[in-house]
């Protein structure tokens, strides 16, 4: 694979499993330094020892993004043992699915605040470390759900609508600072994703995902894709 991103340091949020190990993976096939993280010690462990075994470098620390506290403490890590940051991949999230009368207080706050107040959180943490490089990526991992709404989506509906709004707005706000914005939103992904059975092969595969986001890095800094819509060729008919 092309070392496009030798000598580059990467953190991706929920880097344990699915699309955010597989864009971890990605990236350190691509010569980046990568830290990870997620909301368990002994996953982010076993993750970092096993990706760390394929070469390169990469470092784990537990965080919860929806804790502002967490992220200050991954970006520390990231700080000691990376010595700064290019590119931030905001990949952790949670679905929970019900209707509004059925959903409850604790379900929306943990949704809301896991898939975009921590995105927020992230990026306000990145922000100064941008600075001082000079330049920075932001990459959002979205959904469709962000622009197609459906019954018993309102808590996850309401965090990717505002996920694409929110990525939009701070590459309005910060593209003269040299800090591109770019979301990602995949259709259906075979990740396991709320503790849904995996193995269905019509699915996009967390390696199709990781590729958009290697695309996207690629491209000249001159020009930007803010928004990349990737989908199942043949999604499952009925």
């Amino acid at each position: 694979m092309e070392k496009l991103l030798e000598g580059k340091s990467a953190v991706v949020t929920g880097g344990t499993r699915g699309i955010g190990r597989a864009v971890a993976e990605a990236l350190l096939g691509a010569g980046a330094s990568v830290a990870i993280c997620g909301r368990f010690a002994e996953a982010v462990s076993r993750t970092v020892a096993e990706l760390g075994a394929g070469g390169g470098k990469v470092v784990g620390c537990p965080a919860d993004v929806s804790n502002p506290g967490d992220v200050a403490a991954l970006f520390r890590t990231v700080d000691e043992r990376l010595g700064g940051l290019d590119i931030l991949i905001n990949n952790a999230g949670v679905g929970v699915f019900a209707s509004v009368a059925d959903l409850t207080t604790e379900e929306w706050r943990h949704t809301i605040g896991t898939n975009l107040d921590g995105v927020f959180y992230c990026c306000h943490e990145a922000m100064p470390r941008f600075r001082k490089r000079g330049a920075g990526f932001v990459i959002n991992i979205g959904s469709l759900a962000g622009r197609n709404p459906f019954a018993g989506g309102a808590a996850y509906n309401a965090s990717k609508f505002g996920l694409i709004g929110f990525s939009e707005a701070m590459m309005l706000d910060h593209r003269y600072d040299n800090v591109r914005v770019a979301v990602i939103m995949p259709g259906s992904v075979d990740t396991r994703f709320n503790n849904q059975p995996g193995g269905a092969d019509w699915k996009s595969a967390p390696e199709d995902i990781a590729e958009g986001v290697l695309d996207l890095l690629r491209m000249p800094a001159r020009s930007l894709v803010s928004r990349l819509e990737i989908r199942p060729s043949k999604p499952k008919k009925g």
